[in-house]
C-alpha cells in the first residue's frame, strides 16, 4: 500500500458498509456513516473520513454506539425540533434530521433541529451540499461536551472541543461550502500529528504553563496543554468568541451539555435550514451569492498565490477527480483499515491498477 495509491469510492463505501453490519449496525445507518466518511475522503478532509471507521467499530465493540433504532422527539414547535439522538451514529441523524426540516423549512421559511446525545457526525461539509443542491441554505454546528482540548483566551486548562460550525450558501453555479472551526487546529490533526512525532509548522498549541508550543503532545501531558482558540495569542479571543456561539447553539438550545455527567465521544449538534424563497427570493439571493462568488474569485491574488478560491471549491474540486480517478487515502488509513477488517475475516479492498 503505497502514498500513492487509490481507491475506488465505491468499493471503498462497500467496505465500510459491510463491516459495519458485520459489528452489527442496521444497513440503513451503516449506508448513511460509509457514505458520510467516503465523501469527506473524496472531498480531502481526510481526518475525518474512512481515518474514522476503525474507531467508529471500537465504539460499537465497547457498546458506546447505538446500531439500531430512532431518536426520541423532545419538543416539537414547527419550525423547532429537539431530538435525544440516543448514541445513534452521527452521519444518520443529521443526514435524517435535514430531510426532517426540508418540508419544515418550506412551509415556515426556516426550521432548526437540535439533537442531544448524538455519536460523532464526523466531516461538517459532506453534509452541505444535500441542503444547497435542493436550493436550501444550511447552518450546522457541533460540540462534544464529554470531550474538553480548547482553553478559553486568556486560559490554561480546556473547557471546549475544538467546536466546529459550517455553512452551506447556494448560488446559481458553485455553492459556498464553509466548514470552520473555533480553534486553530483539530483534535483529530493533532492525535496524527502527535502519533508520528511530528509537530505543527506553528505554534498551535498552549503547553500546561500557557507557553505556545509545536507539540501536539502537549495534549497527552499532566496536566495536559491545550489547543489554541482561533485567533491564537493576539486574536484568540474570536475563536473564544465562536467557541461560546456554537456552545449556545448546541449544548444551551438542547438542555444538554458541560453542564451535565459526559454520556462519551459523541456530538450535541444543531441545524438550521433557510428557504431563501420565504424572505428576498430565490431569484435575489442567486444574485447576491453570485456577486459575490464573482467579486472573490476574479479578486487580484497575492504573490504566491493561483487565484482566489471560495470555500468548497478545492473540496468540490477534488471529490469530481478523486470520484473518477480515485482516492488517495492518508498512508495511515489503509493499515489501520486492514487491521480492522481482519479481526472479522475482511479484506480491504486492493488499491487501483496504475
Amino acid at each position: 500500500m503505497g502514498a500513492t495509491d487509490r481507491y475506488a469510492s465505491a468499493a471503498l463505501t462497500r467496505f465500510a458498509v459491510e463491516l459495519l453490519q458485520t459489528v452489527g449496525m442496521d444497513a440503513v445507518l451503516a449506508e448513511a456513516v460509509a457514505q458520510t466518511l467516503v465523501e469527506g475522503d473524496l472531498m480531502g478532509h481526510d481526518t475525518h473520513g474512512l481515518a474514522l471507521l476503525a474507531p467508529y467499530v471500537k465504539e460499537i465493540e465497547k457498546g458506546t454506539m447505538a446500531l439500531t433504532g430512532a431518536p426520541e422527539v423532545l419538543s416539537d414547535h414547527g419550525a423547532s425540533l429537539l431530538w435525544d439522538g440516543r448514541r445513534l451514529p452521527g452521519p444518520w441523524l443529521v443526514l435524517n434530521g435535514i430531510d426532517a426540516l426540508v418540508p419544515r423549512a418550506r412551509q415556515y421559511g426556516s426550521a432548526t433541529l437540535v439533537i442531544r446525545r448524538s455519536h460523532h457526525i464526523a466531516c461538517l461539509a459532506t453534509y452541505l451540499l444535500r441542503a444547497t443542491e435542493a436550493g436550501f441554505m444550511l447552518l450546522l454546528a457541533s460540540s462534544d461536551p464529554a470531550v474538553q482540548s480548547v482553553a478559553p483566551h486568556g486560559g490554561t486548562r480546556a473547557v471546549f472541543t475544538p467546536n466546529p460550525i459550517a455553512a452551506g450558501i447556494p448560488t446559481s453555479t458553485t455553492p459556498f461550502l464553509i466548514d470552520i472551526s473555533s480553534s486553530i487546529t483539530t483534535n483529530g490533526m493533532s492525535a496524527r500529528l502527535h502519533k508520528a512525532g511530528r509537530q505543527f509548522d506553528e505554534a498551535c498549541m498552549l503547553d500546561a504553563e500557557g507557553h505556545p508550543s509545536r507539540d501536539p503532545g502537549v495534549l497527552a501531558t499532566n496536566p495536559p496543554g491545550t489547543i489554541m482558540p482561533l485567533g491564537g495569542l493576539s486574536s484568540g479571543h474570536k475563536g473564544f468568541g465562536l467557541a461560546l456561539l456554537v456552545e449556545a447553539l448546541t449544548g444551551g438550545l438542547a438542555g444538554h451539555g458541560r453542564a451535565d455527567p459526559p454520556d462519551g465521544w459523541g456530538a450535541t449538534v444543531f441545524m438550521s435550514l433557510y428557504d431563501p424563497a420565504a424572505f428576498g427570493g430565490t431569484a435575489d439571493f442567486f444574485r447576491q451569492t453570485d456577486w459575490l462568488g464573482q467579486a472573490c474569485r476574479s479578486n487580484p491574488p497575492q504573490p504566491g498565490v493561483d487565484a482566489v478560491r471560495l470555500p468548497g471549491d478545492r473540496g468540490l474540486s477534488r471529490m469530481k477527480a478523486q470520484g473518477r480517478d480515485g482516492i488517495v487515502l492518508h498512508p495511515t488509513i489503509p493499515p489501520m483499515l486492514t487491521e480492522c477488517a481482519q479481526r472479522y475475516d475482511m479484506q480491504f479492498p486492493a488499491p487501483l491498477e496504475n
